[in-house]
């Protein structure tokens, strides 16, 4: 198969496991290969995706090769592939717009965005001149005038958006029109993690619907050492965040819990957990006679390499779409690994529908 030509616009953790992960996952590769749902998907390989142009705003990363700043701070995540390609890709300056929170200023340099000294590029010209066919946006939380700028961008120069954050795109009627228009695939919004919180207790959530007991409250609390939960101290960023989380979770439940008795988000920053994040979820519920009982849950998981195994597949997904001829949001792929998708589907049936969809029915 032909490569599949990416962009990424924001080299942290994210990127740094997704680039790991095309490193790590050499062919031959099978199901029985652990954090692969597709190994091939629609013909193409983890390792056919090639980068060729990348997008930052940090001093460490501006500049150098894509190889070498994935790994530079304050990125923190768990390191599983050291050796990486030289993808003969310079990371370029882009627009900070809102993309860096003023209390980051407030930390030390290993923990916090310290913004380069530099011009920012012509995105658009710079996407055409490499040939990119795929943008992943992996902008931080709360970076909405930065996430629209990209897609934007991808609209400009005719590239396919795969958007991993909280700003919604795909799930927007006004810029999935646009995509659809320009007959460019758009994939999001809100990237949900492999196994981590969200899918978690989306599917307890359906569970007790399913098995016909009562959820009367619940919360989800998180707790984490990168950038991103640094990023979401400020409340103003969290908005869609929220929405996105908590509309996720209400989706599955038959009748949706009041605004009261259901609340999902961020907590706090705690630097030496680094990429590492830890969900305390609790669940109260009513079964047979009205007799009260509750679930209490820790989960602990790596956030970027968890986030990475969807988003290698909606990669695939989008170049896929681009070979035959489909624009607009990808409906499917996108209620299987977004959060806030344009459509919410019980995790079970997207699975099925995105079987078909890859197949070709």
């Amino acid at each position: 198969m032909a490569q599949i030509k990416l962009a990424i616009a924001g080299v942290g953790n994210c990127a740094s496991s997704l680039l790991q992960g095309i490193e790590y996952y050499q062919p031959p590769v099978s199901t029985a290969t652990a954090g692969l749902l597709h190994p091939e998907l629609g013909g193409y390989q983890i390792t056919d995706i090639a980068p060729v142009a990348a997008f930052d705003v940090d001093r460490r990363k501006v500049g150098r090769p894509l190889e070498e700043a994935v790994f530079a701070p304050p990125n923190c995540t768990t390191v599983f592939k050291r050796e990486l390609r030289n993808y003969g890709v310079t990371v370029q300056m882009g627009p900070v717009l809102d993309g860096v929170a003023a209390h980051m200023r407030d930390y030390p340099d290993e923990f916090a965005f310290r913004v380069a000294d530099a011009r920012p590029c012509d995105v658009v010209q710079v996407l055409r001149a490499s040939g990119a066919e795929v943008l992943v946006c992996y902008m931080p939380v709360g970076s909405e005038d930065a996430v629209r700028f990209y897609a934007q961008a991808c609209l400009d120069a005719g590239v396919a958006m795969v958007n991993c954050e909280p700003v919604f795109i795909a799930s927007h009627p006004e810029w999935a029109a646009q995509f659809r228009a320009k007959n460019l695939p758009v994939i999001g919004d809100d990237i949900k993690s492999q196994f981590g919180a969200t899918i978690v207790h989306r599917t307890l959530a359906r569970l007790m619907c399913d098995r016909g007991v009562k959820l009367d409250r619940t919360y989800q609390l998180n707790t984490g050492g990168n950038t991103d939960f640094l990023n979401m101290l400020e409340q103003s960023r969290l908005r869609s965040k929220r929405i996105s989380k908590t509309e996720s979770v209400q989706s599955q439940l038959d009748v949706p819990l009041g605004e009261h008795d259901i609340h999902i988000g961020p907590s706090d920053f705690v630097p030496w957990q680094k990429d590492n994040k830890v969900c305390f979820m609790r669940l109260e519920y009513r079964g047979f006679g009205d007799v009260p009982a509750n679930m209490e849950l820790r989960l602990s998981v790596e956030d970027s390499p968890n986030s990475a195994g969807m988003t290698i597949d909606c990669i695939r997904c989008a170049k896929l779409a681009l070979d035959r001829g489909i624009g607009g949001p990808l409906q499917e792929i996108s209620a299987f690994t977004m959060k806030h998708p344009p459509k919410q589907l019980r995790d079970t049936e997207a699975r099925v529908l995105l079987e078909r969809w890859i197949a070709g029915h």
